[in-house]
């Protein structure tokens, strides 16, 4: 029945953008797009190409405001927080909404029930990368390799409890591969210095971070997460025809509202939103940073699928005994 009311309250938001600007009851005023992240980073990248575009259609502005801390947690606190009036909006990713609840146990304040879903917007899907130098060209050499290194090789992360240490979890785990977890702090970006360097062979890393360094030759690609071979790497295969189907994921984005807000409100986001991300020009910037647009079917369906990555990647953190850093 809920998904009945959201397909006609979209219908309806749908009819109301298509009209004057001037006959719309909501926006009246800018709204804030509450990004968890410093500024850089794969979701800021995200939020700045979608603003301009969400203000233009809304006919108001739109504008980003970082909120970083505690892996995302003070950005989406700040958020939950809110008026529920459609002032307030949160872009949060698969780690502040899937994976956090799990590594920060009883030190989350807020978790997605606090949230009023409205869609997907984008998704950056991961790589596998190693050194330049490293004897391994695919995954099954990368394989063969590690199990006649068991227990010396070692990769690098973003963090104890980031996506990209749980994506080699899960590969390890598959495996049956035996590997050294170095975590780094600040990102990616520490991480991948060192992969470059040869100081660690080989990590999970978000294509938006790497893509020049692979272009450029200074990181080997092994393999994209993803279930399909990107455009933008045509010649990377996927994890799943390299034989690991389990281990397919990446940096989703998605927008939420702080719970109670009105449903109508959510509706029109939504629609304001697909219609922005339905753009041609919207969807080639977001590709030239390695994202792709992704979108829900409707705000519940966005729900259901967050329910799922926090299960999916719970698991996975309870039995790697990943921890907050």
């Amino acid at each position: 029945m809920k998904n009945f009311r959201y397909l006609f309250l979209l219908w309806a938001a749908a009819q109301m953008l298509a009209g004057p600007a001037g006959a719309q009851e909501y926006p009246n005023k800018s709204i804030r797009m509450i990004v968890p992240f410093a500024p850089g980073g794969a979701s800021d990248f995200v939020a700045r190409i979608l603003v301009p575009r969400l203000s233009a259609v809304l006919g108001q502005q739109v504008f980003v405001e970082n909120k970083a801390g505690a892996a995302g947690n003070i950005g989406m606190e700040v958020a939950a927080a809110a008026a529920p009036d459609g002032y307030t909006v949160f872009l949060g990713n698969v780690g502040t909404l899937a994976i956090n609840p799990t590594i920060f146990g009883a030190r989350q304040k807020v978790t997605v029930a606090d949230l009023e879903p409205v869609t997907l917007v984008a998704n950056a899907p991961d790589i596998l990368v190693s050194t330049a130098d490293l004897p391994a060209s695919d995954i099954a050499e990368l394989v063969d390799y590690a199990r006649k290194n068991s227990g010396k090789m070692s990769f690098a992360s973003p963090g104890s409890g980031s996506l990209n240490r749980l994506e080699m979890e899960l590969f390890r785990n598959v495996a049956q591969l035996e590997m050294v977890h170095i975590p780094y702090k600040g990102g990616a970006g520490p991480a991948l210095v060192d992969v470059v360097g040869g100081q660690v062979p080989i990590m999970f890393a978000p294509i938006p971070a790497v893509l020049q360094l692979v272009k450029g030759g200074r990181l080997k690609p092994l393999a994209v997460a993803s279930q399909e071979r990107l455009a933008f790497l045509p010649d990377v295969p996927t994890m799943v025809e390299s034989g690991y189907p389990q281990v397919v994921g990446g940096s989703w984005q998605a927008l939420l509202f702080p719970a109670k807000t009105p449903l109508k409100i959510v509706a029109q986001f939504y629609a304001a939103t697909t219609k922005v991300l339905a753009e041609d020009e919207v969807r080639q910037k977001l590709l030239q940073g390695g994202v792709e647009v992704a979108i829900s079917a409707t705000p519940e369906a966005l729900r259901d699928f967050i329910f799922e990555e926090a299960k999916r990647w719970g698991a996975v953190a309870k039995a790697s005994n990943s921890t907050a850093d």
